[in-house]
């Protein structure tokens, strides 16, 4: 099998956007049935479909197989979106039951510190997958908690803790790191530290203020959207502008 960063490359040939099918307020009998529809739906316009916590939960490890099954038969990757952050051991297991149920790659949090956040990536590279870090979310409220003002531990310099997570991102060779689309200027930063790297992905487009142009222009390699095409009156169409938007660049 090949990296995951490649198979991401070999699927972005198409598009670079990737599905957050954050669905909400559906019933547990029918979110294996709407997640698979989008899917098929939206799945050609798309790289990747990304999954969040609060679907992983009540799916359960057979629907989740039949769900990765189906995406990677459209040619996508699959994301799991748990911002995995916790003790070495932990993460091990963690990962070992992503993979078992089909994922590509995992959002982690950088929080962990460097060590356990090493091990994950050493870790998931054996199996060809992937590990995406969380260098600085897109909701509202993100900038109280990135922007927190903190001691480097190997420099002893004063910075911003995201400055500091993509720090450790690049220097640990992660596959990717999420920026959100409403801090451009941190986009742009970290286009120039990547130097093809890694890849940047950036969530917050449209429903919390993304300009989708924009944040392609700072940098940002994928765009994920979740609202913005699911909520839409056509979301097929919405898929598709953002597809061509994404070419485009």
């Amino acid at each position: 099998m090949s990296s995951f960063r490649k198979r991401m490359k070999d699927s972005s040939s198409r598009s670079s956007v990737i599905l957050a099918n954050d669905l909400d307020g559906i019933n547990l009998e029918l979110l294996e049935k709407h997640t698979i529809r989008n899917i098929k739906t939206l799945g050609k316009y798309l790289c990747a479909i990304k999954l969040n916590f609060h679907l992983l939960l009540p799916l359960g490890e057979k629907n989740i197989k039949k769900i990765n099954k189906v995406a990677h038969d459209f040619g996508l990757q699959t994301i799991a979106d748990i911002k995995l952050n916790d003790i070495g051991n932990t993460n091990m297991v963690t990962l070992q039951r992503l993979w078992n149920s089909g994922f590509d790659a995992v959002i982690a949090n950088p929080i962990m510190g460097p060590e356990n956040l090493s091990q994950l990536v050493k870790s998931a590279h054996g199996d060809d997958k992937g590990v995406i870090t969380l260098v600085h979310m897109s909701h509202p409220g993100a900038k109280l908690g990135y922007g927190l003002r903190v001691q480097d531990p190997t420099s002893r310099k004063m910075s911003n803790i995201h400055d500091l997570f993509l720090k450790w991102s690049y220097s640990l060779h992660v596959d990717g790191i999420v920026v959100g689309a409403t801090v451009p200027k941190l986009i742009e930063l970290s286009s120039k530290k990547a130097k093809g790297r890694f890849e940047i992905y950036s969530p917050g487009i449209g429903t919390q203020g993304g300009d989708p142009s924009s944040t392609l222009s700072a940098g940002a390699n994928y765009l994920i959207v979740g609202r913005t095409i699911l909520n839409s009156k056509n979301p097929k169409l919405e898929a598709q502008k953002l597809q061509e938007l994404t070419i485009r660049s």
